[in-house]
């Protein structure tokens, strides 16, 4: 599975705010945007700033929100193009299908502290759906699944540090600590999903 291994730091500068792509990390004063107040590059804020083009700023929002779930462009793409086949609005539909995805679901529960963490665990075999291991991190979870880790995950120190952390899990999941479980209860509506960007600029991208 093809993924981005570069330093992942340098894309929460570019788009200007934290994007929450090395867990723990994000939250204390080692944040990179805490740390450095400039884009990435040898001119840094020393470089003219321009208002940008319309175009500029709808290829912002699709590297943002791409970036946000640490997905590559290709697949990306492919999810856009099942949100405009889709009843209801797009961009509403895009953010439901990324949602959806199981190293989200992983990573929302508070089971894990980052989304790169919840896929290397999934990949490695660690996590079952429904009785079944599933080894995708792009998995789409359906209301009723239910999510567990197995044993060979539970007593790992990230783990005991993701579940230290107390992060609350949105209204469509229901997470049971004690069983290292989470439950899909309905179909997350777009109140419930937090993210930095404007999904409707997005698809105005794509249908340039």
């Amino acid at each position: 599975m093809a993924r981005y291994n570069g330093p992942v730091c340098r894309l929460c500068r570019r788009a200007g705010q934290k994007l929450f792509l090395k867990g723990a990390r994000c939250e204390g004063p080692k944040c990179a945007i805490e740390t450095h107040h400039s884009p990435p590059g040898m001119r840094g804020s020393n470089f003219p700033q321009r208002r940008p083009s319309d175009y500029a700023m709808q290829l912002r929002e699709k590297q943002q929100l791409r970036n946000y779930y640490g997905m590559l462009e290709k697949p990306f793409q492919r999810y856009v193009r099942r949100a405009e086949r889709m009843s209801g609005v797009a961009g509403e539909m895009l953010l439901q299908l990324l949602e959806r995805r199981l190293d989200n679901v992983l990573y929302r529960s508070g089971l894990a502290t980052g989304r790169q963490q919840a896929r290397q665990w999934i990949t490695h075999g660690h996590l079952t759906v429904n009785g079944r291991t599933v080894d995708i991190p792009s998995y789409q979870v359906r209301i009723g699944d239910v999510i567990q880790v197995r044993e060979s995950l539970r007593k790992t120190p990230d783990l005991e540090a993701a579940l230290a952390a107390g992060i609350s899990p949105p209204g469509w999941l229901t997470v049971a600590p004690e069983e290292f479980a989470i439950t899909v209860n309905a179909l997350p509506a777009r109140e419930e999903i937090q993210v930095p960007v404007d999904e409707q600029i997005v698809m105005e991208f794509y249908s340039r």
